[in-house]
């Protein structure tokens, strides 16, 4: 089975988004690192060259897949922000009906911008995904 690609690497977080060449994605990049590093507790860790992510969790799938992933995390992509673990809570359905304009993938939720979003929302999601990524780990 072939190693998982997205692992955490050393690289510098702040130097990842002082590179990000869109100002706005560069400006949202500092902006959700400080929120996501509050909310959780947990210092920034690269995963692979482009995820910002926060805390991390072990996952077994019944396939026999296995690996280590971030709780939360963002990545400043050039379309969008893509944002990791917000949409796993219990409680995510209503928190995206209220969130703003969005977009969402399998595992992701995708925004163009911070303004377009309402932020306390957003703070609810990091939160509740977080903490449910979390608790996960602490059942029997």
């Amino acid at each position: 089975m072939a190693a998982n690609k997205t692992a955490p690497t050393g690289a510098g977080v702040n130097e990842f988004l002082a590179a990000v060449e869109h100002p706005v994605r560069r400006a949202d990049g500092f902006e959700l690192l400080e929120l996501m590093r509050d909310i959780t507790g947990q210092e920034a860790v690269m995963w692979g060259p482009t995820i910002v992510g926060f805390g991390s969790y072990h996952y077994r799938y019944a396939t026999g897949r296995e690996g280590d992933s971030a709780a939360v995390g963002f990545s400043p992509r050039k379309a969008n922000l893509a944002l990791y673990g917000l949409t796993y809570g219990p409680d995510a359905g209503p928190k995206l009906e209220a969130l703003g304009k969005h977009k969402t993938g399998a595992a992701c939720l995708y925004i163009n911008r911070l303004a377009d979003v309402d932020r306390q929302v957003l703070m609810a999601m990091i939160r509740s995904g977080y903490h449910h990524v979390m608790a996960q780990l602490h059942r029997p």
